[in-house]
């Protein structure tokens, strides 16, 4: 790993040691002595230096602090200082996330530089700051970092309500200082991906109008209703709208089964076959059909092409609701391909009597490789009068080749089992330009960008835009302090809300 211009510093000699042991040997530790004078002096010597770290041992300010947790800052304060600002070190996330993925227990907070050792009463004072852990150098250390990239990460010995001045503290600071070693392998990646200078955000991204209104769908159920509105499978797959739903007071279930009788009850974005259609009839349930109108435009043609005696062949994947849903239109006269080589194979009853449908979520390149195979085997293939992709498939595809085409690596924020954000990764990657999927910032892994400078960003369409915001925001940790916005078109597209649920 090719390590830039940076230091760690480490205020005390059984610091420095430990840290070392984490270390390979020429990486630049710098032990600076205890104290924020000493750590004035240290630091006036480093203000040419690219990135800067501060790690060791704290004391921990909460009592949800345990001896040999990791606290990870998300600023750096100064205690006593009025209106002094704090240093921001928003990196912070991901250097938390390297941490945890070697087994240790990661806290996120602020850390507080004291003048002094601090207890008792000073231990809570500052914690009602909101400050979670105490130092004695790293403001001193950092002062200097604004513009730079800079990182603090301590290991915390005593906690409250535990005294500091008991025999006991020797046992929490030794146990502490056996956990610093692996702090060392965590800030060398963090250093490593200092390197990046700009993001290249794809645009759009994020939330369609098809995502907007089954999410808007499901929050009016619950404001008109009362919780719990019960909704059939995701209503759309993304891990953190799933979780602000929840805690809203939504019910995700797999089956009708699970829903209790006279339960309000919504339907995915991503639609249901005829027969769940019957069966919460049958059950009298409730219903909000949040079924996003592109896929209840495929379903209309399912059953369109079925309805003149064709075999309909469905370009989708296996286990995706969509498909499940379209599948369930016309059982016995809709086959699944779902590649090349299904295309291939593929046999039908009538090569003259053969039309096909597309899951809206596919990407472009991948339908039409498959659509050419089908066109030379069965010349009398007939398709719908336009796309089955959707037009933020396609938006978001188009903007991200382009972003990729300038970008070093290319993060994309979805959930794994979103397809049109795996899509995203897909296309990005038979480009020729790395690409990650991670459900938020605290999934990116600093190894994937290292030595780069140029980071592109994107959205799945099911992902809120709030985490490429929390994401932008941690790259700017790593020196990518300019954003450029990367537009290839405008989307103006607003569905109206399900009937259910719409104000008259």
């Amino acid at each position: 790993m090719s390590v830039g211009n940076w230091v760690l510093f480490a205020p005390m000699r059984a610091e420095a040691l430990a840290l070392r042991r984490g270390l390979p040997p020429g990486a630049p530790l710098r032990r600076t002595g205890r104290g924020p004078a000493r750590a004035t002096r240290v630091a006036a010597g480093y203000r040419d230096t690219a990135a800067l770290a501060v790690a060791g041992i704290a004391g921990g300010l909460v009592p949800s602090l345990r001896t040999g947790d990791v606290v990870v800052a998300t600023e750096v304060r100064r205690a006593g200082v009025v209106g002094g600002a704090p240093l921001p070190c928003p990196a912070a996330p991901m250097i938390a996330a390297a941490l945890r993925r070697r087994g240790l227990t990661v806290h996120l907070g602020p850390v507080v530089t004291s003048r002094r050792i601090v207890d008792g009463a000073d231990r809570t004072r500052l914690a009602a700051t909101g400050a979670i852990a105490v130092d004695t150098e790293s403001a001193a250390l950092l002062a200097g970092a604004a513009g730079r990239p800079a990182a603090c990460v301590r290991v915390v010995a005593d906690v409250p309500p535990h005294p500091l001045y008991r025999p006991a503290t020797l046992g929490r600071v030794i146990a502490a200082l056996r956990v610093l070693p692996q702090l060392g392998p965590a800030l060398r990646e963090w250093a490593a991906a200092t390197t990046a200078r700009q993001v290249v955000l794809a645009s759009p991204r994020s939330f369609c109008a098809g995502v907007e209104r089954a999410i808007s769908a499901v929050e009016q159920a619950l404001d008109r209703h009362g919780p719990p509105v019960y909704v059939r499978k995701q209503i759309v797959h993304n891990l953190h709208v799933i979780n602000d739903l929840q805690a809203r007071g939504a019910v995700f279930v797999d089956e009708l089964t699970e829903i209790p009788d006279g339960a309000t009850t919504v339907f995915s974005a991503h639609g249901v076959a005829p027969a769940v259609r019957a069966a919460a009839a049958d059950r009298g349930l409730p219903v909000i059909d949040a079924t996003c109108p592109l896929v209840t435009k495929v379903h209309s043609e399912a059953r369109r092409f079925a309805g003149r005696g064709n075999t309909v062949l469905l370009i989708g994947h296996a286990g995706h609701e969509e498909t499940e849903g379209t599948l369930g239109e016309a059982p016995g006269r809709i086959a699944l391909v779902e590649s090349v080589r299904d295309a291939e194979r593929i046999e039908v009853a009538d090569p003259d009597r053969v039309s096909y449908l597309v899951q809206t979520t596919l990407a472009v390149d991948e339908v039409a490789g498959v659509l050419d195979v089908l066109r030379r085997r069965f010349p009398a293939l007939t398709g719908p009068a336009s796309d089955d992709i959707c037009y933020a498939t396609t938006n978001r595809q188009a903007a991200l080749r382009e972003v990729a085409a300038v970008a070093d690596v290319v993060l994309v924020l979805g959930s794994a089992n979103s397809s049109n954000s795996r899509r995203l990764v897909e296309v990005t990657e038979r480009g020729g330009t790395p690409a990650y999927l991670v459900d938020d910032v605290e999934e990116v892994d600093l190894r994937w960008l290292a030595g780069a400078r140029t980071i592109g960003v994107t959205a799945g369409a099911s992902a809120p835009p709030r985490l490429v915001d929390q994401t932008v925001a941690a790259l700017a940790g790593l020196g990518a302090g300019a954003v450029r916005e990367h537009t290839t078109r405008t989307e103006d597209v607003h569905f109206t809300l399900p009937k259910e649920i719409r104000t008259p």
